[in-house]
């Protein structure tokens, strides 16, 4: 599908992971199809679509036509009025308009090629507009159910997580502090299907109290990607069974399902036993 497409199917929500597809919602947010808005380091790391949650941007207040037209034609006359160029990619991005915004924003850089502002505002518009065309080729591709439509969502989903790649390296480079982007990072090699990359992207984090159970996650479904099943379980071992900093229940449960997953499928009678005993005692304790 190209830029130009900006009109066309309606939207409705769906997880990039495993193309898993939920109701969909204007309140979700812009990495889900919901409102646009900046996008955080976590959001970039959700591929899943949560319940839905109620979204700064869908209170914004609508924009008068008249304003956006002045601005309109104000930029072609005054082609270096930084806020008016702001000020247009924020009525565009209330409209969920990114592609516009996008396009106003190329602009903008070209003029101001060192403003801060203007460079994140255009990733957020390159990241929403990739999203949102990822949502109107699965819409499609749902109503069609073609092998042509098929290969069109695999493209629109490679494009959705090279974006990814783009800002988060961006960014990165910018402020290398923004830690969190660098597991955002490797989620999106990893949808890329740049499984060795992905792979040692997260080395970098492993002794990240908070990132270390995401990041050894990551490490474990690449080597399985990679056909190293075994090594995937020492991954997944290192997250489920961690002593000193104990990963988050979420993680525990999630490692402790694949590690049963992957004793069964190489039949590990014994180990898919102790697997299984822990995770019920891991489900009980999250439940009481």
């Amino acid at each position: 599908m190209s830029e130009s497409d900006s009109k066309g199917t309606t939207s409705a929500d769906f997880g990039v992971e495993d193309t898993a597809v939920s109701a969909g919602n204007p309140d979700l947010s812009p990495l889900e199809g919901g409102r646009w808005r900046p996008v955080s380091p976590d959001e970039l790391l959700r591929k899943n679509a949560p319940e839905p949650e109620e979204s700064d941007a869908s209170k914004e207040p609508a924009v008068p036509l008249e304003r956006r037209q002045a601005l309109e034609q104000r930029l072609k006359s005054n082609p270096t009025d930084l806020d008016g160029f702001l000020e247009l990619a924020a009525i565009y991005r209330t409209e969920q308009r990114p592609l516009e915004a996008k396009r106003l924003l190329k602009q903008a850089a070209q003029v101001f090629p060192d403003n801060e502002d203007v460079r994140f505002q255009l990733e957020d518009a390159i990241l929403a507009r990739s999203r949102q065309q990822l949502q109107e080729v699965h819409d499609l591709a749902q109503r069609l159910n073609s092998p042509e439509a098929d290969r069109e969502f695999e493209r629109a989903r490679s494009d959705w997580a090279c974006r990814r790649i783009e800002v988060c390296q961006a960014r990165l480079l910018r402020d290398p502090s923004q830690v969190a982007l660098r597991l955002a990072l490797a989620e999106a090699k990893f949808d890329a299907e740049l499984f060795e990359d992905a792979y040692s992207d997260a080395e970098a984090l492993l002794e990240n109290d908070e990132l270390f159970a995401a990041a050894r996650m990551i490490r474990a479904r690449s080597l399985i990607a990679r056909g190293d099943d075994l090594g995937a379980m020492k991954e997944l071992r290192g997250v489920a069974m961690r002593r000193a900093v104990p990963a988050p229940a979420s993680h525990q449960i999630a490692s402790l399902k694949m590690l049963c997953e992957l004793a069964e499928r190489h039949e590990l009678d014994a180990t898919l036993q102790h697997y299984q005993e822990l995770l019920t005692r891991a489900e009980a304790a999250i439940s009481s």
